[in-house]
């Protein structure tokens, strides 16, 4: 019998996993090293034996907590182990983190030094991308024989449609990291494409709020389980390994003399750009609803353009109403959509909540293809107040910008679901939360107009919906006017915005605001709800008009009157990478604010 037990008490120390202890990871106080698990271990066996091997237990657990780290058969992973526990200690899961990473130890160890976060982050990421793949047949199953009974339309594709992007966003999240060391460009993107994957979860969660079936359970706990591998991720890349790999150690916030930014390179010291867009009409393909053009619907033209294109498809939308829900999906890159003018070219639907479908899929015109523009178009949703959340235009894609376009709807009308968004010289008109979602997205030059919601209620026009301190989203207005309908009466309160989230992040800079603004500028999400007051950042800089006054603002630890420094970092340059991408569109945008 005590023969039995050596065996098994050196099995033990021949397994470098089992030598970090839950209770180790989890409190520092106990995290000197992976022998004290292990002795730890040892001690545990031998209680659990025979009288008859006590003797003998005890003193092979005595071994093992004075000479494990030097035992020739078992290798030391202390120094890795350590460093493991001071990473996912950060994170919003630190014991599934530890979980992902013991089972990578003996290949992280052999592969790199104990200090390389960037190791430690892709095999959290890895985690993340195999689980997804998994959930990805659940949810393939999910519409099957009433496994999920759907309540509102579009609940499962709602879902099947955002993971699949959620997927393409891990897969590019490891290629942008992948060498080492990585410039703050592929840092952003993997950030963005992280951030993107946690709002897919939060909208597929609240799509099946209202479904029912057999399946709901697991479904909602695979999906849980699932996205606090990504959370975890975005966790790591936006603490010390973000910190590690910045190149130039610069603060992002340091500006030169002139006030132009450091690392802005002298071909974009002209403060604003634009390249004018020269139409081929060989190379245009056309739509008009009276039969003149290529085709008569802005459908059917979405569906001839090319999938996956990295050139640009431009499809002139010639005057005229055209009454259809218009879908860019993820394949097709690269659209440009442009028209006669807002008040030429225009797309309506009226679809909405209370008729059945999902905020999600209740959109006029839905983009899901990176690298969308628009101009001189109206997107409207003709739903009305009274059918409550009616999108008109909803984005989740990256790199997408409008110019000279018209949105409008009442409640929900403009949908910034996710990635980096830029709408410049744009009307875009509502009621309640009219500019909501969790994209990075700044409006320039814009006019934000609120009209007269139902009775009863009061009229918002952000909500905001970061849900974590480490995703760099937020809504950015910068030389907006921010007005209202001419029948909005007096008596209706209206606000610049409320908490969705915890985080919620949105800022007002040198703006024009008008006098229907309650002087409190903010409100909470309800009258007894008082989430996100402390851990949002609701901010103004310099803005302009009778409602601009800060003398009587809400007093939340929250909101912030900022100075020109903070600006910079919710500019076009800084938040949504606009350098990168705006510099080469046929869309003019400024920089920084100036």
């Amino acid at each position: 019998m005590a023969s039995f037990t050596n065996n098994i008490l050196k099995l033990l120390l021949l397994l470098p996993a089992l030598s970090l202890s839950r209770t180790w990871a989890l409190d520092s106080s106990q995290s000197s090293s992976s022998c004290h698990s292990s002795s730890s271990s040892s001690s545990s066996s031998s209680s659990s034996s025979s009288s008859s091997s006590s003797s003998t237990s005890s003193s092979s657990s005595s071994s093992s907590s004075s000479s494990c780290s030097s035992s020739t058969n078992s290798p030391d992973y202390s120094e890795y182990l350590a460093y493991i526990e001071s990473i996912c200690k950060t994170t919003p899961y630190p014991e599934v983190c530890l979980d992902a990473l013991e089972h990578s130890i003996h290949e992280i160890s052999t592969a790199t030094s104990p200090n390389n976060t960037a190791y430690y982050f892709h095999y959290t990421l890895k985690t993340a991308t195999n689980e997804s793949r998994k959930l990805s047949t659940l949810l393939s199953k999910a519409g099957i024989l009433n496994n999920i009974i759907e309540k509102q339309r579009g609940t499962i594709q709602d879902c099947t449609e955002l993971h699949q992007i959620t997927l393409s966003s891990l897969q590019r999240s490891v290629s942008r990291t992948n060498d080492v060391p990585i410039n703050k460009r592929k840092l952003a993107d993997a950030r963005a494409y992280l951030s993107a994957a946690l709002t897919n979860k939060i909208t597929c969660l609240e799509s099946l709020d209202s479904a029912s079936g057999p399946s709901k359970p697991a479904l909602l706990k695979s999906i849980n389980d699932t996205y606090k591998h990504v959370s975890n991720s975005l966790s790591i890349l936006s603490s010390k390994f973000g910190q590690n790999i910045s190149q130039n150690g610069q603060n992002n916030r340091r500006l030169m003399d002139a006030g132009v930014p450091t690392w802005i390179s002298k071909k974009l010291e002209s403060r604003t750009r634009m390249l004018e867009s020269e139409y081929d009409p060989s190379k245009v393909l056309t739509v008009a609803a009276d039969g003149t053009g290529n085709f008569t619907t802005i459908t059917d033209a979405i569906n001839f353009a090319p999938n996956n294109s990295n050139d640009r498809t431009e499809i002139y939308v010639k005057q005229g109403v055209y009454e259809e829900n218009v879908v860019i999906p993820s394949y097709k890159l690269n659209i440009f959509l442009c028209g006669e003018g807002t008040d030429a070219t225009i797309i309506t639907g009226n679809r909405s909540v209370v008729d059945g479908w999902t905020t999600f899929n209740s959109a006029t015109l839905a983009v899901s293809g990176e690298g969308f523009l628009a101009r001189d178009i109206c997107i409207e949703n003709k739903a009305g107040g009274e059918k409550h959340q009616a999108v008109a235009l909803r984005v989740n894609a990256d790199f997408v910008a409008l110019y000279k376009c018209s949105i409008i709807g009442y409640e929900d009308t403009l949908y910034v679901h996710s990635f980096r968004q830029f709408y410049r010289e744009c009307e875009i008109k509502g009621t309640i939360d009219f500019i909501f979602g969790n994209a990075a997205v700044v409006f320039q030059s814009c006019d934000i107009v609120s009209r007269m919601p139902m009775s009863g209620q009061f009229t918002v026009i952000t909500a905001q919906s970061r849900n974590s301190p480490d995703e760099p989203t937020g809504i950015s207005f910068q030389n907006c006017n921010i007005l209202a309908e001419k029948d909005l009466s007096s008596s209706v309160k209206s606000y610049l915005g409320r908490p969705w989230r915890m985080y919620s992040r949105t800022v007002y800079l040198v703006s024009y605001i008008d006098s229907f603004i309650d002087p409190a500028g903010w409100t909470q999400w309800s009258n007894d709800d008082n989430q996100g007051l402390d851990t949002l950042y609701y901010g103004e800089y310099d803005n302009k008009g009778p409602g601009s006054s800060i003398d009587d603002r809400v007093t939340w630890s929250g909101h912030h009157i900022m100075d020109f420094l903070d600006t910079f970092n919710f500019t076009v340059s800084q938040f949504i990478s606009g350098i990168d991408w705006l510099e080469k569109s046929p869309i003019p945008c400024e920089f920084w604010v100036n």
